[in-house]
């Protein structure tokens, strides 16, 4: 029996309005800021909130995604920074958990960075940390090696929500994975392109500036060099089309956690990058990291 009640809500930010997703309990005690993936939106939480009795559950769509994709203006790391700080405000909270999953935890680390009086504590899910990528290449092809075939679904059209559906059955991540969260996830996922078809919400431009900013901008760089808040990471062994041996190879790990001592890590078998999110199972493991967070923080 779902244990929240959800409502979306529109933060004014620089160049429009952010669609933020919440979910409210009946007796909540504490609440909790998630940040979504480079190409998803708010409703990617969902499974996780279901699963969090007694939080609040704020989850903004980031600009350029979900129904916050007509804001004008560039995005970034920073600007992303500052539309959490919007949202906080909006919903009149000084300090708060923050969970990021994806380009969600690049997003986290940098808002507790700039904003640093405005965050507790800070839960990273495969993201957060620099990626294993060869210096010196182009823009197309970084996108290409981070987010393979995920980048390429951007420009695809689809004449019915079930189309779309077919093609996410299909993918690996989600073999014996499907749930009515999932689609509801996909549907939210498709606006009109103008020409009578139906598209994914992020536009494959914002992709690209978002993906450079993660991994050649300075704005993370500077935000790990001065980790000030107790952070704490959660890494899976496969990778978004769940291949081995996911965004983080334990030899890499090994090679740079040295470098960041303020990082808790934590290596959770069996969940690929989406999985450990939008699956039940994985839901769980992130819902019980968030209560303990939250705990702590408390």
């Amino acid at each position: 029996m779902p244990t929240h009640s959800y409502r979306t809500m529109d933060v004014s930010v620089a160049g429009g309005a952010l669609r933020v997703g919440v979910w409210d309990g009946p007796d909540d005690r504490d609440s909790v800021l998630v940040v979504h993936g480079v190409t998803a939106s708010h409703r990617a939480w969902s499974l996780v909130a279901e699963q969090l009795d007694g939080v609040r559950v704020i989850a903004p769509d980031l600009r350029g995604r979900g129904r916050s994709n007509k804001i004008e203006g560039g995005a970034g790391l920073t600007a992303h920074a500052n539309d959490l700080a919007a949202v906080l405000d909006a919903l009149d909270i000084d300090r708060i958990v923050v969970v990021g999953h994806s380009m969600g935890a690049f997003v986290a680390i940098v808002f507790a960075h700039l904003f640093p009086e405005r965050v507790s504590r800070l839960l990273l899910v495969d993201g957060g940390l620099p990626l294993d990528v060869p210096p010196g290449l182009d823009p197309d092809a970084l996108v290409a090696r981070i987010l393979g075939p995920t980048a390429a679904r951007l420009s695809m059209r689809f004449d019915s929500p079930e189309a779309y559906r077919k093609l996410w059955r299909q993918h690996p991540a989600f073999a014996g994975q499907w749930s009515s969260a999932l689609e509801e996830y996909l549907d939210y996922d498709l606006v009109d392109d103008g020409e009578g078809m139906l598209r994914p919400a992020t536009s494959y431009q914002t992709t690209v500036d978002d993906t450079i900013d993660m991994n050649t901008g300075t704005a993370l760089p500077d935000a790990l060099e001065h980790v000030r808040h107790p952070a704490r990471l959660i890494t899976v062994p496969f990778g978004l089309q769940n291949e081995p041996p996911g965004l983080y190879a334990a030899d890499y790990l090994e090679r740079i956690l040295p470098q960041f001592p303020g990082v808790r890590h934590e290596r959770v078998d069996a969940f690929n990058h989406y999985t450990i999110v939008m699956s039940e199972t994985g839901a769980a493991v992130v819902a019980a990291a968030v209560i303990e967070e939250l705990d702590a923080a408390r």
